[in-house]
């Protein structure tokens, strides 16, 4: 009989706790670092405390987080050309390195090279892999481990239950990473490189979001000087998507990445006005920034007298035709507004410069300087190519039906522009009633007049609902970077919807961005995204529909109810089951399914707040869906989820998005009929 010490498990334990102890211990060494004297200022110093706070954080041993979830026996590799990590070495992979007091490592961070065979080893390709070990948990302890022997011909390629296992585990929460059950298709986008820029089309359960979230982690490992540098931003839907994911880049040891919405990044303006949707096409629209640059350059006007500058008893004359040649000269080079009105006193200085020397003076850069400043050029740059306020410029296009037109001409019909413009024309910036369309006008007339900072990498989940000139916003954003783009075009629910991720990406500003698909489902169950994809023909004809993975078909139902009770009813028996439960609706049914919910004692949370043991129901309205996932969903009454937009495909589209919410199980309700999209034979 093998004692405890012989047993695999046993010695696996025994390595969590001591790789936890050096953990500890690496975290302790940063606690008691004495930087009193280190460094030269007070500056300095602030930025060196932050940056030890940043990694005592970085270090924080997560009780309910394995801290390696992997191990890799490599081949003794013989030749000269060896693998990394070849002589038989044993590397236990994890979410962070962990080193042991003499420097060796314990655990091997997931993103390092000696750790992609755990992703991508096969049988067919073992990579030098004898043994590929995957550990189970409970919590934060070590309860199963299972074998792969990769080089073993006798052995057959199988599925892994622990993968499995990990894949289905019950939710409750924010969004977890999927560090451990990354795939192969998926690793491969994950690793790709910090100088391209990755756009990836994924149906539901697919991953797509987390394959984002992993590859700004990776980045971060790979390339961490140059993005501390330059900066990270992750772009969400709403603020309920960003408070769903926000724990995953930090479970990862990740704490300085930024998320935003694409209103955070355009809030120049409050915004207390709504378009309708017609409108808000028309002013979304690629064509508007065009409209914006003429009626922006439409304020620079040719000089029409000369520019006499009083130097001493000495007058100096530019003539008009003079400036004219340096104001065109300006406008030729097509750099910003901005950067163009401050360079021009400074031209009109360099040609007052020259006629001095010419003079027999030697005038420096301070007498140009000087120059530069003089009242009488001040006055010359003031009137050729005066100041604009961005909001201003938007504000008055959208009131002035003149002045629109005048710039418009040509790029806009009749009908489009009395599309944009008010109803009842705002006397300041102040008090208009500034639209999110509105915001999105005016960050692109800033970009105009001065050049928006770039970060090195931008992700932008659900993509496929911004406008054109949205994309335009978060392309600025990184134009001297890259991004990761990641949608599903069957999940469009704007009017203004992407129709193709290569007009997407042109907005964008990134037309040689690599397209990748993922078609593999790992969320949604078997008979769930089946049922979704009814609606695919009628949605996005000629996408890829999912093809679930999932050993587990999970529970499914169509059930005709009589009343709300019986909605009701349906959520408390979801809430028997372990994990979270979602119930969606329609956002018209919203108010009166709270009600029924709190007359029936069973209490619940809106979107975005985050899901406890005792409170697992989530009241969700279906525009508020999008990038959230429970483990069992109510779907409530799907053709009131239709009706509730403004035409039937955008309906139906927000109906599939209702439908792939659920990793565990979904149950429809309904009273009324199905929409006829969806008829056919149950499947239960």
């Amino acid at each position: 009989m093998s004692t405890p010490v012989d047993d695999p498990l046993s010695r696996e334990r025994s390595h969590l706790a001591a790789s936890r102890s050096a953990l500890r211990a690496m975290r302790e060494d940063v606690e008691a670092l004495d930087i009193s004297d280190v460094t030269a200022n007070w500056v300095n110093a602030e930025v060196l405390a932050h940056q030890i706070e940043e990694r005592i954080k970085a270090l924080a041993d997560l009780s309910d987080t394995p801290l390696f979830f992997g191990r890799l026996d490599y081949l003794r590799a013989p030749g000269a050309e060896q693998a990394e990590g070849a002589e038989g070495e044993r590397f236990y992979i994890g979410r962070r390195h962990v080193h042991d007091h003499d420097g060796d490592p314990m655990v091997i961070d997931w993103r390092a090279p000696v750790s992609q065979p755990f992703y991508r080893a096969s049988k067919k390709d073992p990579m030098d892999i004898a043994l590929r070990r995957r550990f189970g948990y409970t919590g934060g302890d070590l309860t199963a481990y299972e074998d792969e022997h990769l080089s073993d011909p006798g052995e057959a390629a199988r599925t892994s239950k622990l993968l499995q296992q990990e894949i289905e585990r019950p939710r409750v929460g924010p969004m977890r990473d999927i560090v451990a059950t990354i795939q192969p298709e998926q690793d491969e986008i994950v690793r790709s490189g910090l100088s391209g820029t990755v756009c990836v089309q994924g149906g539901p359960g697919t991953g797509k979001t987390a394959v984002g979230l992993h590859r700004v982690a990776y980045l971060l490992y790979a390339h961490r000087e140059r993005l501390a540098r330059t900066g990270t931003l992750v772009i969400g839907p709403n603020r309920s998507f960003l408070h769903y994911i926000e724990q995953v880049l930090p479970a990862l040891g990740e704490l300085t990445v930024q998320q935003a919405t694409v209103e955070d990044l355009v809030a120049h303006v409050e915004i207390q006005g709504t378009d309708d949707a017609t409108t808000a096409v028309v002013k979304g629209d690629a064509r508007m920034a065009q409209v914006l640059r003429r009626a922006l350059y439409s304020h620079v006007t040719m000089p029409t007298e000369p520019v006499v500058v009083v130097r001493g008893s000495r007058r100096w004359r530019v003539a008009a035709y003079e400036l004219e040649d340096i104001v065109r000269e300006l406008l030729d080079r097509d750099i910003r507004y901005g950067a163009a009105r401050e360079a021009l006193p400074q031209r009109i200085a360099h040609a007052v410069l020259v006629q001095m020397e010419r003079s027999g003076e030697a005038p420096d850069d301070r007498g140009q300087d000087a120059v530069a400043r003089n009242s009488a050029v001040k006055a010359a740059v003031k009137q050729v190519w005066p100041a604009v306020d961005p909001a201003k410029l938007v504000l008055r296009l959208l009131s002035d039906a003149d002045f629109l037109a005048e710039h418009a001409e040509g790029i806009l019909d009749e009908e489009e522009q009395k599309a944009v413009l008010w109803a009842r024309p705002a006397r300041s910036v102040r008090s208009a009633k500034w639209s999110a369309a509105d915001a999105v006008l005016i960050d692109e007339a800033t970009d105009l007049i001065q050049r928006t900072h770039s970060l090195g990498h931008v992700v932008l989940d659900e993509a496929q609902d911004l406008s054109p000139m949205q994309y335009r916003a978060v392309g600025r954003r990184c134009t001297t970077g890259s991004a990761t783009v990641l949608g599903d075009l069957a999940q469009g629910t704007t009017p203004w919807a992407t129709r193709s991720w290569q007009e997407a990406l042109a907005h964008l500003g990134k037309t040689d961005a690599m397209v990748e698909e993922l078609t593999a489902g790992f969320r949604v169950p078997t008979d769930v995204i089946t049922y979704a994809s009814r609606l695919l023909p009628h949605i996005a004809p000629g996408l890829t529909p999912v093809v679930s993975i999932r050993e587990n078909p999970g529970r499914f139902e169509v059930r005709e109810v009589t009343g709300i009770a019986d909605v009701v009813e349906a959520c408390r028996a979801s809430l028997r089951h372990e994990g979270s439960t979602g119930l969606i609706a329609a956002d018209a049914r919203v108010p009166e399914l709270a009600a029924a919910l709190a007359e029936a004692g069973i209490p619940y949370l809106g979107p975005g707040e985050e899901t406890t043991q005792e409170t697992r129901l989530t009241l969700v309205p279906a525009s508020l869906a999008k990038g959230l996932e429970y483990d069992y969903v109510v779907l409530d009454e799907p053709q009131a989820v239709v009706d509730g937009e403004p035409d039937e495909r955008t309906g139906l589209r927000r109906l599939y998005v209702a439908l792939t919410r659920a990793v565990s199980g979904l149950v429809v309700t309904h009273a009324a009929g199905l929409p006829p999209q969806l008829a056919s034979t149950p499947l239960r």
